[in-house]
């Protein structure tokens, strides 16, 4: 089989691993979406591609590719709708699952100005990017400081669920699930290592939600960032989860058997020849601002 990798970083750790595992009997190829020159050969496709990039040029050649009968892993429309970060809650919480009440300002700068928020509320930039800005906001004197960088930043707002202060790390690879804990980044002392969370150990409502978050966005590879929205609140079960942000194609590092299980549906999926459909085809458009 001929497996194409669809990123600028083809030394990413799970991604190297899965071409050591593929190497062997199969040709595994790197197509860097963001490198200049002539395009791929549409004449001579590779049997699936995994698309490990989301900037709008990564999207429109996954959608190219697709329109020309490759199948890609996700798909340029599933990953598109991880991108927008208000079509993801939108999506989500029509399907009810249960994601963070989330709201839309065109500008940071427009949120500063209002005044002290009512209360502690979680920024983060609409379009979903590397070095994107998540943040907590407590006050209008920390609102302005973010505002004095990120003025012009399409953002979501959601407000502030106390808790643990850990992520619950939760990764799904055609089915399977794998998991970690991780300080949350708005710790003031950073996020730290994952550490180990044996997935047997979850609430059947957070791997019953992990999974559907497969189904109702069309994703066989991506993260669940969850929160436990009962910490903290002496109105919840603990155990409740929340959903906050949801990834296409999240990196997995470290996580036993992910590189197996990605390799696995990649030669599946390269077998079957499975591409995605016309009406599934349509892509989100996503800015970078």
């Amino acid at each position: 089989m001929r497996v194409c990798l669809l990123t600028a970083d083809p030394g990413h750790p799970l991604l190297a691993a899965v071409s050591d595992l593929l190497a062997p009997d199969h040709q595994v190829e790197t197509l860097d979406p963001g490198a200049e020159g002539p395009g791929p050969d549409l004449s001579s496709l590779a049997d699936v591609y995994l698309l490990k990039a989301r900037t709008p040029r990564a999207l429109a050649l996954a959608a190219l590719l697709e329109e020309h009968g490759a199948p890609v892993l996700n798909s340029a429309a599933a990953t598109a709708r991880c991108q927008d970060r208000v079509a993801m809650a939108a999506v989500a919480r029509a399907a009810g699952l249960p994601f963070a009440g989330t709201r839309c300002v065109a500008a940071l700068g427009e949120l500063a100005a209002a005044g002290a928020p009512p209360g502690p509320l979680v920024i983060k930039s609409r379009f979903s990017r590397r070095h994107d800005l998540v943040a907590r906001a407590d006050s209008a004197v920390r609102l302005r400081e973010l505002a004095a960088d990120w003025a012009e930043e399409p953002v979501v707002v959601q407000d502030f669920v106390p808790n643990s202060g850990w992520d619950h790390k939760l990764w799904v690879v055609d089915g399977q699930l794998f998991a970690a804990l991780r300080r949350s980044e708005l710790a003031p002392d950073g996020r730290g290592p994952n550490l180990p969370l044996p997935t047997a150990e979850l609430p059947a409502s957070w791997t019953a939600a992990a999974l559907q978050v497969g189904e109702v966005f069309g994703l066989d590879v991506y993260g669940v960032d969850i929160l436990d929205a009962g910490v903290g609140d002496a109105g919840g079960a603990a155990g409740a989860p929340l959903i906050v942000d949801i990834n296409a194609f999240p990196g997995i590092r470290g996580q036993a058997g992910a590189p197996e299980a990605l390799a696995a549906l990649a030669l599946r999926i390269a077998a079957s020849g499975r591409v995605t459909r016309a009406d599934e085809r349509k892509v989100t458009q996503v800015s970078q601002k």
